[in-house]
């Protein structure tokens, strides 16, 4: 077989309906459209959302509901579960924790969260924390340091 003996299966393709073309077509006089109305004539097809003249739906609708606050700080979430990585006594920053693939990138404020247990005494910075992650980690020998917000 070669390329230009390929042809369709017989049946699976189908010629268009040629419309207004006489009265032995089938398709003549008025073309499939029915007698009169809107939908009879050119130009008679509304679009999806008209609605007779009242006003639709989507235009009754406010244009947008509440807002975005454009000071929002976002933050990557780090658990105490993570931090086990890290030897005893090692200082854990954004840049340490991006290096030992815990986060993806210590170019977002990091919060450290106090989901699981810290079991060796380390020096935390980062941009926030939680109440029970400071705690556990100052009840490890640990110490906590918040960094500033770029």
């Amino acid at each position: 077989m070669k390329l230009h003996e390929l042809r369709p299966l017989p049946g699976s393709k189908k010629d268009r309906k040629r419309v207004g073309r006489g009265i032995s077509s089938g398709h003549g006089k008025t073309a499939g459209r029915g007698t009169k109305g809107q939908r009879a004539r050119s130009g008679g097809v509304k679009p999806p959302y008209f609605e007779g003249g009242q006003l639709p739906l989507v235009r009754r609708l406010p244009f947008k509901r509440g807002f975005v606050n454009i000071f929002r700080v976002e933050y990557t979430p780090v658990n105490l579960e993570r931090l086990d990585v890290f030897e005893a006594g090692s200082v854990v920053t954004p840049e340490t924790l991006a290096a030992a693939g815990v986060i993806k990138s210590a170019k977002k404020p990091v919060v450290i969260l106090g989901r699981g247990e810290v079991d060796r005494p380390l020096t935390v910075k980062a941009h926030r924390f939680s109440e029970s992650a400071r705690a556990k980690i100052e009840a490890a020998g640990g110490t906590v340091e918040v960094l500033p917000l770029e």
